[in-house]
C-alpha cells in the first residue's frame, strides 16, 4: 500500500453535500468530471469525493474517522460550527501538545481535527 488518495463521504443529497464540503474545505479545488457527471474536491492531490448514500453505505458514523491536520483546533471547531457542524467528541489532549476532536457534519458523518488547541 501507498499513500491515501481519496476519501468518499456518503451523503443523502450529493449537490447539498458538495456545497457544504466546499464551504468546510475552502482550499479544495472542485474538478468536474463530465464523463461521470461528478465533481471531485482536490485538496493538494488528495480527493474528497462526496457520493450518494445508498443501501450498501449510508451516511453517518460507521467507526472510521479521518483526522485533518489543522493549525488551531479551536478556530476549526468555531468555523465548522458556523456552517452547521456540531461538536461530537472532545476536544481532548494527546501527545506532543496536540489536541483532537470530532465534528459531525449535517449528514451525520464525522470529521476529525488534530492540531494545537489555540
Amino acid at each position: 500500500m501507498h499513500n491515501p488518495v481519496a476519501l468518499l463521504v456518503h451523503v443523502p443529497d450529493v449537490s447539498v453535500g458538495l456545497d457544504w464540503y466546499q464551504k468546510a474545505f475552502p482550499l479544495a479545488s472542485p474538478h468536474y468530471l463530465p464523463e461521470f457527471d461528478f465533481t471531485v474536491l482536490d485538496i493538494e492531490g488528495f480527493s474528497l469525493e462526496i457520493v450518494q448514500a445508498d443501501s450498501k453505505v449510508s451516511s453517518g458514523k460507521s467507526g472510521t474517522v479521518l483526522y485533518w491536520s489543522v493549525d488551531s483546533v479551536r478556530e476549526s471547531i468555531d468555523f465548522l460550527q458556523s456552517i452547521g457542524a456540531t461538536l461530537y467528541r472532545g476536544p481532548m489532549e494527546i501527545e506532543g501538545g496536540q489536541s483532537i476532536c470530532q465534528m459531525e457534519d449535517p449528514f451525520g458523518n464525522l470529521i476529525g481535527l488534530r492540531g494545537k488547541m489555540d
